[in-house]
C-alpha cells in the first residue's frame, strides 16, 4: 500500500528535510500538550518516523533536533546494517516486512505504536486473576504488547465481566497455520475468564481489497469459521459472524458503524492507514466496520443493549491501527475504550523477513496439508540458522534467533524445559539443523491431523448455530 505521506520527498535537499522535520517535531509536540485527539496524535507522529526514515536514507545520518546537516551530506551507497537490518520496518494492515533476518523489532513497535510490554508483572497478575498457569505464548512473549489490560484485571476482581473480540480475513478457502494462532489464545482466554466471545469474518474487507467476487469471499467466510469451529470454542459463548450478512440484519450494529464513520474525517484515515485518492470509497469507510465489534451494543442479542461492558481484543499487532482509531473515538460516542492484546507475527517458512501469506503456497504450511506435504515444506522451504557443512556446525552451531524450524517450536512446542534444551543443544551444535527440522515435523504432523478430524464434525448446521444472532449463556 502506498503511503500518502511519501510523494516528492526524494527531491528535497538535506536541509529542506531537516526544516521540515522540525517543524513537524513542533507539530507532534503541540498537539500532544493541547491533548489532540489520539487518532490525530498518531497520524502526525507516523508523518514524523516516515521523516526520520527518509532523512536518513537521504544523508546517512539519524536525525537529531539542533543539529542540521552539512550542504555536503549524502547518504553512503551501502547503508544496511551488518544484520541486514534498516532503521524502520514496515507493518501496517496489509504489509509486515523487515531486513532484518531476526525478524519484526517488537521493542521499537512497542514505542512506535506507544502500546505497553507485556511484562512479568502482568502475566503474574493474569495468573493471580485467572487462577491458571499462564499460557505458553504469554510465558514466551508472543503475545507480547498490550493496552490497558490492567484495567480489564481491575474490573474483573471486582466481578464487572468483560468479552472477547477477534477476527479473520477470509481471503482464501484453507487457513493456514499462522491464523490459528490468535484462536489458540482467545479460546484459552475464553475458557480461563468463562467470558462470551465475537469473531468477526471481514468477507466484505476481502471483496474490497482483493480480486474476489462477493461469493467468492462468503464462501471462503464459511470455510473458514469451519476451522475456527474445529479451534474447539464454546457454542453456547461464542458468535461468528460474516460482515456481507450480519450488517444488514443488525440496525444497531450499522448505527455503531455510523456513528464512528462521522467522528473519523477523511484526512485521519489517510494519516493511519495511508489511504491515497485513488482509493475506493469502501476502502475508506471499512475501518469503522472493524470498529463496531468493539462497542457491546453492537451485540443486543448477547449484551440486552448494554453499552458499558469493555471489550478486549487478543490480535496481532498490525492490526492495531484499526483500534487506534477506535480508541479515539470511543469516549466522543459515550463508549468504552476496548483493550488489546497483540501478538507477535507467524513467519513465513522462508524467514522471519516476512509473515506466513495464505496467498504463497511454499510459505505456508495450510491446515489442509497431509503429513507428506508439512515434512517437505519444511524440509525444503524452511530457512535454517545451521552452518553450511556437518563441521562447522558442530564447532559453531547454530543460531536458533533465526531459524524458522525452532521459530515454529516456540509457538506449538508447550514443553518449556523441553524447548530451552533444543535451543541449547542447536546453539552448542550437539543438534543439526535435519534433526531439528524434523522435531518441527513431529510437532505439527499431529496438530494438524487433529485439527483436520475435528474440521470433519463440523457440519452446515454446526456453522449455522455459531452464526445464527441469539443469546449467549453467561453472567453479565
Amino acid at each position: 500500500m502506498t503511503d500518502c505521506h511519501g510523494d516528492g520527498e526524494g527531491d528535497r535537499s538535506p536541509l529542506e528535510l531537516y526544516e521540515q522535520l522540525a517543524a513537524q517535531g513542533d507539530e507532534v509536540r503541540v498537539l500532544k500538550r493541547g491533548k489532540a485527539e489520539e487518532a490525530d496524535v498518531a497520524a502526525a507522529v507516523q508523518l514524523l518516523l516516515k521523516m526520520k526514515v527518509n532523512y536518513k536514507q537521504l544523508t546517512g545520518q539519524d536525525y537529531k533536533a539542533g543539529c542540521p546537516p552539512s550542504e555536503n551530506s549524502v547518504a553512503p551507497d551501502d547503508r544496511k546494517a551488518a544484520d541486514g537490518a534498516t532503521s524502520e520496518d514496515t507493518v501496517d494492515p496489509w504489509n509486515v516486512s523487515t531486513d532484518s533476518a531476526k525478524g519484526v523489532d517488537y521493542d521499537k513497535l512497542i514505542v512506535r505504536f506507544g502500546s505497553s510490554k507485556v511484562d512479568k508483572e502482568l502475566v503474574d497478575r493474569i495468573e493471580k486473576v485467572s487462577g491458571q498457569k499462564p499460557h505458553h505464548f504469554l510465558r514466551r512473549g508472543i503475545f507480547f504488547s498490550h493496552r490497558d489490560m490492567h484495567q480489564v484485571l481491575d474490573a474483573y476482581e471486582k466481578h464487572k465481566s468483560f468479552y472477547l473480540y477477534t477476527g479473520r480475513g477470509p481471503s482464501s478457502e484453507a487457513m493456514h497455520v499462522g491464523h490459528l494462532i490468535p484462536f489458540i489464545f482467545t479460546k484459552w482466554l475464553q475458557d480461563v475468564f468463562d467470558i462470551p466471545l465475537v469473531i468477526q469474518l471481514t468477507d466484505d474487507e476481502k471483496y474490497l481489497w482483493k480480486d474476489l467476487t462477493l461469493e467468492e469471499c462468503h464462501r471462503f467466510a464459511v470455510e473458514n469459521a469451519k476451522d475456527i469451529i474445529a479451534c474447539g470454542f464454546d457454542v453456547n459463548k461464542t458468535f461468528i459472524f460474516s460482515d456481507l450478512e450480519y450488517m444488514g440484519a443488525s440496525p444497531e450494529f450499522y448505527r455503531n458503524v455510523v456513528k464512528v464513520q462521522k467522528h473519523v474525517t477523511f484526512n485521519q484515515v489517510k494519516g493511519i492507514f495511508g489511504f491515497t485518492d485513488s482509493d475506493c470509497i469502501g476502502k475508506i469507510s471499512f475501518p469503522a466496520i472493524q470498529a463496531a465489534p468493539s462497542f457491546s451494543s453492537s451485540f443486543p442479542q448477547i449484551f440486552k443493549g448494554r453499552k458499558d461492558i469493555q471489550c478486549l481484543i487478543p490480535c496481532a499487532i498490525d492490526q492495531d491501527p484499526y483500534f487506534r482509531m477506535t480508541r479515539d473515538v470511543a469516549p466522543r460516542i459515550g463508549y468504552t475504550k476496548p483493550a488489546l492484546l497483540h501478538s507477535t507475527f507467524f513467519p513465513a517458512l522462508q524467514g522471519a523477513q516476512t509473515k506466513m501469506s495464505a496467498s504463497d503456497a511454499n510459505t505456508s504450511i495450510f491446515l489442509t496439508d497431509t503429513p507428506k506435504q508439512i515434512k517437505n515444506k519444511v524440509n525444503k522451504h524452511a530457512f535454517s540458522g545451521g552452518k553450511d557443512t556437518v563441521e562447522e556446525h558442530r564447532k559453531y552451531g547454530g543460531n536458533p534467533d533465526i531459524d524458522v524450524a525452532f521459530m515454529y517450536l516456540t509457538f506449538f512446542l508447550e514443553d518449556d524445559e523441553q524447548l530451552e534444551k533444543i535451543r541449547q543443544d542447536y546453539l552448542s551444535g550437539a543438534l543439526l539443523t535435519g534433526e531439528l527440522k524434523k522435531l518441527l515435523i513431529e510437532t505439527l504432523q499431529p496438530i494438524i491431523s487433529q485439527h483436520q478430524e475435528r474440521r470433519k464434525q463440523v457440519t452446515a448446521e454446526t456453522v449455522k448455530e455459531f452464526m445464527t444472532p441469539r443469546p449467549l449463556n453467561f453472567n453479565l
